[in-house]
């Protein structure tokens, strides 16, 4: 993807003016292709050695890009000199953390004062969890529920503090690492946990849910919707287990409780 409107939000651009984005779209079996790389540096109006350059360019941007496992590689702004050199003057580049262990070069230039210690910390236990402005704990396993789940809260009225994904497992200790991580996010005044017990039972993930909370002091109003196999025997765990639980039964019933909870 390339435009002439650096500078700003590629957002806005697309929003308010979306044919100056030029884009390509590249199969992975045979990379961007000269004639590829040709078509955006004559869709930026470049000619000349600049024309030359950029088509260069473009082909080793996506040459890095694949060879270092990036997510992302960002060049804003690019310029052109006056002697036709396309030259990046400022780059920025996320990197697949699955991938890596491939690049070891990479990892030594990791800047831990750079980063939310909240998410630091998560990395350390191997969870997903990204910070945000809400005040709606989630913890939810699988990325696709996840972000169904904060979506859903926001038409409940309310806002999600985080995206937490603690994948398939959902063991006690998973389950505790991820209650002190949200509970160490001072704006966060419920928690809402939205599993699906697919590989796990529900059951299982149940006496997960409370035996994590017995051992974590959990302040804030604690939601847990369970859903799949044993579901039903999860909720009878949930509800007898002596603790400050309110389950939830379907998708909506979770988040309009947990939104409840904040403002009663």
């Amino acid at each position: 993807m390339a435009s002439t409107a650096g500078g700003m939000e590629i957002e806005k651009v697309a929003e308010e003016t979306p044919e100056l984005i030029l884009k390509e779209y590249v199969d992975p079996l045979t990379g961007l292709r000269a004639s590829q790389a040709r078509k955006l540096a004559f869709g930026l109006g470049l000619e000349g050695e600049a024309f030359k350059n950029a088509v260069k360019f473009f082909q080793a941007l996506y040459r890095a890009v694949v060879a270092s496992d990036c997510s992302l590689a960002e060049i804003n702004p690019l310029i052109v000199t006056t002697e036709g050199q396309v030259l990046a003057l400022d780059a920025k580049m996320n990197f697949d953390d699955n991938a890596l262990f491939r690049h070891a070069d990479i990892v030594k230039l990791r800047d831990l004062n750079e980063e939310d210690p909240l998410e630091v910390e998560a990395s350390k236990y191997n969870l997903n969890y990204v910070r945000l402005d809400g005040n709606v704990g989630c913890m939810v396993n699988g990325a696709g529920l996840a972000m169904g789940t904060m979506d859903i809260i926001k038409l409940a009225g309310g806002m999600p503090a985080n995206f937490l994904d603690v994948g398939g497992g959902a063991n006690p200790q998973t389950v505790e690492n991820g209650f002190k991580i949200i509970l160490s996010d001072p704006n966060v005044k419920a928690i809402l946990i939205n599993v699906f017990g697919g590989i796990v039972r529900c059951d299982r993930i149940a006496q997960g849910v409370i035996q994590a909370a017995q051992n974590v002091k959990i302040t804030v109003p604690l939601v847990v919707r369970l859903e799949g196999t044993n579901a039903k025997e999860a909720g009878e765990l949930l509800a007898h287990s002596g603790l400050p639980i309110i389950v939830a039964g379907t998708f909506k019933d979770a988040a309009e409780k947990v939104v409840a909870s904040i403002q009663a």
